[in-house]
Formats: C-alpha cells, structure tokens, sequence
C-alpha cells in the first residue's frame, strides 16, 4: 500500500483542511490542503518548520527551534488521505508541505483516487513531477528560493529546473522577499529564464500583519517598477501564524 508522510496539526492528526488559499493566483479560492512532510531546502525564515526541522537537524532556522519528528509527522495510506480530503467537500486540492514534490509517486497514487479533483501544487522548484503526477497537476505554484533564505544557489536555483518551469505555463512564479535587495535578484532571475512578468509574484516575508503591511508599503512601487504581481498572506491577516489554516 502507498504511504504519504504528512505534517501534523496542533491536535496531532494529519494537517488536511479546508480554507480559503491565502497566495499566489488563487487567493480567495475555497480549496482542501493537504501538507506534506519533509523539505530539502532549509529557508532560515520559513514558517512551517515543522515539518523538517526535527531534532537533530543542524540545518539553520532563525528560531533555534527544533521539533520531534514523532509528534510532527505522520504517515497515512493513499485510500485513508482520499477519505479525508473528501470528507472535506472541495473541488480543488492544494498539496503543500515542506517539498511536496519528494513524495511524486505517492502524490500520483493518491491522485488516480481523486479523477474530480482539480491540483495545484505548492514547490520550491528544485525538482520536477514524473509523467505520472504531472498529468494531474493543473497549477504549479514555483517558488525558488533567494539568497536571503540561507540557502546555496547550487541547492535552490538550478537551471535547468528554472528553464523548465519558466516554459510551463501552468507555472507561477511566487519570490518570497523581505527587502528590496530580493526584489532585484528576484528580477535577474526573471530576465535570465525568461519568466512572462504576469506569471511572478511577489509576496513580502511575515508571519503577522504588521510586518507584511509594512513590507507591502515598499513592495507595491516595485511591483509597479517591474511588471510584477503583487500576493499578500491572506490567511495570516485572518487566521494568524497557525497550523491547520
């Protein structure tokens, strides 16, 4: 049987909900989420640390916290994951994690059980999905990883995984920024694959209000100056910096 190895939410069952998507081209959209477990990148900044950051971990956060991977994850049969996300009464799933796309061919197990359901999933872009997974998929949400995350560019950008979702056009771009410094690498990275202006998002770095409306302050003139869209953190200015929202 396949096994998909989720997060957890703050009760300890597997992080599959309903809400409202909070970034990127469906903002608004009522949809299930599904988060998966595991990420191989270490953003410094990211906010589902949970769901990689295990104890044990050297890998940089700016927190210093770790998690107990027993509490944190958990592990489920396609058929098990099928029944939740129905339960849930959506048409459109957004699989996201950590890395959703290092578990491709469970993701494609779980999909042949879900014909109806329309796919987007969220990935930082390093790797691909099989012929399998990708005939599923009808939007990926691409967000490459900038210096300032802490990652190497030899782990985070590599070209011709760029190349390739630049060519997608189910691909939006969503560059995650806490300066205007990222704002500019952000744009080299554009001009250097290519990516059509009305497919990148910016979206300011917070996990509360006031820091994405100050950021947000500075972002929109750039925004403007290069083309791009502007995605805001929907769900933060609602729900705040929780699990399972």
């Amino acid at each position: 049987m396949t096994q998909l190895v989720l997060a957890t939410n703050d009760s300890g069952v597997p992080e599959i909900f309903a809400s409202v998507q909070g970034e990127g081209p469906s903002t608004g959209m009522p949809v299930a989420f599904m988060r998966l477990s595991r990420c191989n990148l270490a953003c410094v900044w990211c906010d589902t640390a949970y769901t990689w950051h295990f104890e044990g971990d050297e890998r940089s956060h700016r927190s210093g916290e770790t998690f107990p991977r027993k509490a944190n994850q958990v592990k489920l049969e396609a058929e098990e994951a099928v029944q939740l996300i129905g339960a849930l009464g959506q048409k459109r799933l957004v699989i996201t994690g950590g890395e959703p796309l290092l578990q491709a061919n469970a993701l494609a197990d779980l999909l042949d059980l879900l014909p109806d359901m329309s796919v987007e999933i969220e990935t930082n872009g390093t790797t691909t999905a099989p012929p399998r997974l990708d005939i599923r998929i009808d939007q990926f949400n691409v967000s490459p990883k900038l210096a300032h995350s802490g990652n190497v560019p030899e782990l985070a950008l590599i070209p011709e995984r760029l190349d390739a979702y630049a060519a997608e056009p189910r691909a939006f771009f969503k560059f995650v920024v806490a300066s205007p410094e990222d704002v500019e690498e952000a744009a080299r990275l554009r001009d250097t694959y290519r990516i059509p202006r009305n497919r990148v998002f910016l979206m300011p770095e917070g996990t509360d209000s006031e820091t994405l409306r100050a950021r947000e302050e500075w972002l929109v003139p750039l925004c403007l100056k290069h083309g791009f869209r502007l995605s805001d953190r929907l769900h933060i200015h609602l729900f705040g910096d929780t699990r399972g929202t």
